[in-house]
């Protein structure tokens, strides 16, 4: 499976993310002959426990994620942070967690947007919104190299890219910059071979760092 980053948007100190600079994102990756090929949609969720005593709550997972991603439509990823847990599972098994009635789903981030393929490179740029809402809470962007389904040898072309990316976007003069963050993936048991699983990680860390950032901006303004 071809490598892929996911990046997301850090807005500047005392700035907000808006569907402004989106438009201007996607207007660059068209400036750069990014070819849009159609939408894409994946869905992170943070589910609960349903327990029948409040005194058991210590005992699960508080980042218990499950996440759907396009290009595995019958899979589904379930991410446990704190415990470096993560698993590939059948899409049905949402519903049997529904029967189970084991955990409730608390609430979702849609990760929505356009595809465009620029050479050997594919790229996703979308919003990040809650389910049910259309309130933007960020902006993402993957960049996959097809060519290549290793993480290390991936490494050097994939920085190179997002070298070139940082220069063409900074001519735009945006109150933000993208960011990567690399997990560890061998903390979850996973090798550098690139799988779906790798990519789940990534919407969990990016998730983590979108909700701590809103909330140092949130106690900087309070």
């Amino acid at each position: 499976m071809p490598v892929k980053w996911v990046l997301h948007w850090q807005p500047n100190a005392g700035t907000t993310v808006n569907s402004q600079i989106l438009t201007e994102v996607s207007q660059c990756v068209e400036g750069i002959n990014g070819v849009k090929e159609g939408r894409w949609k994946a869905t992170l969720t943070f589910y609960r426990p349903m327990l029948r005593e409040q005194a058991n709550m210590a005992e699960f997972p508080r980042d218990f994620l499950g996440i759907s991603l396009p290009e595995q439509p019958n899979k589904y990823y379930f991410v446990i942070r704190g415990q470096r847990l993560v698993l590939e599972a059948d899409l049905t098994i949402q519903t049997i967690m529904e029967r189970l009635q084991s955990y409730k789903a608390r609430v979702a981030l849609n990760f929505e947007g356009f595809q465009y393929q620029l050479g050997d490179f594919q790229l996703r740029v979308g919003k990040v919104v809650p389910n049910h809402a259309e309130s933007l809470r960020g902006i993402l962007m993957e960049v996959e190299y097809l060519p290549i389904s290793s993480w290390d040898k991936s490494h050097q072309i994939m920085e190179e890219f997002f070298d070139i990316w940082q220069e063409a976007l900074s001519k735009r003069s945006l109150p933000g910059h993208f960011v990567h963050i690399e997990p560890s993936f061998g903390e979850f048991g996973l090798s550098e071979q690139y799988t779906s699983q790798h990519t789940a990680i990534q919407y969990a860390s990016i998730v983590a760092q979108m909700i701590a950032t809103a909330q140092s901006a949130q106690s900087v303004r309070n």
